[in-house]
């Protein structure tokens, strides 16, 4: 979680892998789409900066966080070559259980793409009590778990690629 002195987008670039034949693919919830849209900025950003070329990074959008699971799923079988994958979402805390449902069916949706395949899923899913706390992380005063995502995208790509020798 993030507290106050911490910003999610600080990390040491010299301490990162080479990136530039990387390709990463990154789903997208258009639900809360102000906050996700900051995600992805933040992730994108930060994948170019880090040299992986624009046409090495596929987007797709799906409905909300709980479709995220099948839009990994289906990235996964689609791109083969796909060094890893960020899943961007953002669930708010509402009056009723369901933000409790979503999160658990998200993170352990996550969790077994990552048991049950080669390709790192990268989980970039804000799971928020109210809406600053999601400005906030979304390239606020937090800074942006984009950012973070794309940074432990890089990394677990090169784990991946080094575990196959």
């Amino acid at each position: 979680m993030a507290t106050e002195g911490n910003n999610l987008s600080d990390y040491d670039k010299e301490k990162l892998p080479d990136a530039k034949d990387f390709r990463i693919g990154i789903v997208v919830a258009e639900w809360n789409e102000e906050i996700t849209e900051g995600l992805y900025q933040g992730a994108y950003n930060t994948l170019i900066e880090q040299q992986v070329e624009p046409n090495k990074i596929v987007r797709w959008n799906v409905p909300g966080s709980y479709e995220l699971i099948y839009g990994c799923k289906k990235m996964q079988e689609s791109f083969d070559m796909l060094d890893a994958i960020i899943a961007i979402g953002s669930v708010i805390k509402g009056e009723t259980k369901h933000f409790d449902f979503v999160c658990e069916a998200v993170s352990h949706g996550i969790k077994d793409l990552n048991i049950q395949n080669d390709t790192p899923i990268i989980f970039c899913v804000l799971t928020d009590n109210n809406m600053q706390q999601a400005i906030d992380r979304s390239g606020g005063k937090h800074g942006n778990k984009g950012t973070e995502a794309a940074v432990a995208a890089i990394k677990m790509a090169q784990l991946c690629k080094d575990a196959r020798f």
